[in-house]
């Protein structure tokens, strides 16, 4: 085994496993977004006669073979493979041979390791995308069963003013669709080509074409010049985790309200039976811990954009091995948002409110009260005010 940067020293076992960290475990993801990387720095090495056609068709041709194997399941990452560019390397030169020592020409592991994550976190934030906006198709399939239903709205936890499912789903719909707009607004850091930055000051007397990169991989620009690229490490983790942070805020609160709602006390909505576990001891309960638990995730989501940003705040320019740091926050951030969206849209398919539980203050009334004394009578609102206020004081 022989990773990118072995010199043929020794290394202790314990430092292996301390440098590697979980990437071995992590980078399974990222098999076809590396692979994608590659195949556009082979090709690119070839059109400039860096390496021959040749051995560029046997590296393109291999890699594609070791990305159908690894969904097979025929290989996996180990932690001697250390991450997922020296077990895709290693085994592309044991296949093809010499070609594909060839292949690291002109890149290093750090641009490489980000080609392969941003590659990873535009389609990350894609699919989240599109599971929020299913997560509103369920909400709004609330609202067209049950939104005429009238809810007292809640102020200081108190009756405040009417209120309808309509519109209770609709707050957290639009929400929503504002987190579907923060998540594509992300592309603006993650859709910059890092690829030709190598360690960060280029490739001096390597004659690369980053523009011909870019463009087989679909990036917006080349990120230019190539100093910037390793400051911009965590600024396009950190902005996706921002925005998932806020909706998984928002996924937080609407779990807040139904397990509030759910109480025998307010009884005001039923739970599908699949979606609610039981007591080890008492064999009445219907436990929500599905809402619990989206309740708690928003604190994970913050953790981990609060992790990301600090990993980043006080570095120096240039490369260092902190950033390796940054791959556990971002992908558990990401995963919890994919699994929390779906959970919370499953849900809502089985809701339904129970309006005969549903009983509304009569001082709920009392705003609409005031406005109708000034609509109807002329009266001054801040006297409609105190003499509606009278009434209730009684």
């Amino acid at each position: 085994m022989s990773r990118l940067w072995d010199k043929g020293l020794p290394l202790d076992e314990r430092v292996l496993r301390y440098t590697a960290g979980e990437d071995h475990l992590l980078d399974a993801r990222l098999v076809s977004y590396d692979v994608r990387g590659s195949i556009a720095h082979a090709e690119m090495l070839a059109a400039q006669d860096l390496i021959s056609h040749d051995d560029c068709h046997a590296i393109c041709d291999g890699l594609r073979a070791l990305e159908a194997s690894f969904d097979k399941g025929e290989w996996q990452i180990s932690l001697e493979d250390e991450d997922v560019h020296t077990a895709l390397e290693t085994r592309l030169t044991d296949a093809i041979g010499d070609a594909g020592g060839r292949l690291h020409l002109g890149r290093s592991r750090n641009d490489q390791v980000l080609t392969a994550l941003r590659l990873y976190l535009h389609d990350a934030a894609l699919d989240l995308v599109g599971r929020v906006e299913h997560l509103r198709v369920s909400i709004a399939h609330v609202t067209d069963r049950q939104g005429e239903i009238e809810l007292p709205g809640y102020t200081h936890m108190q009756h405040a003013m009417p209120s309808s499912v309509a519109l209770w789903c609709g707050g957290f719909d639009e929400g929503f669709a504002d987190a579907v707009e923060g998540l594509r607004a992300v592309h603006r850091r993650i859709n910059k080509n890092p690829l030709g930055s190598a360690a960060g000051y280029g490739t001096p007397g390597l004659p690369l074409d980053r523009e011909f990169t870019t463009r087989r991989l679909g990036f917006d620009a080349t990120q230019s010049p190539v100093t910037a690229v390793q400051l911009s490490r965590g600024k396009a983790e950190s902005t996706l985790l921002f925005e998932i942070a806020i909706m998984m805020q928002d996924l937080s609160r609407m779990a807040s309200d139904l397990l509030l709602f759910y109480t025998q006390e307010f009884a005001y909505i039923s739970l599908a039976p699949e979606v609610t576990t039981g007591s080890s001891i008492m064999p009445q309960k219907r436990n929500p811990d599905v809402l619990e638990l989206l309740r708690a995730a928003a604190a994970t989501s913050q953790a981990c954009l609060d992790e990301a940003m600090m990993i980043t705040a006080k570095l120096p320019s240039g490369y260092h091995r902190d950033l390796q740091r940054l791959k556990p926050p971002v992908f558990r951030s990401i995963d919890l948002a994919v699994e929390s969206v779906d959970i919370m849209a499953y849900l809502l398919d089985g809701l339904a409110f129970k309006p005969e539980n549903i009983k509304l203050d009569e001082g709920i009334f009392a705003t609409a009260e005031a406005y109708r004394l000034v609509t109807e009578e002329g009266m001054p609102f801040r006297e409609a005010y105190r003499e509606v206020a009278r009434r209730y004081a009684k």
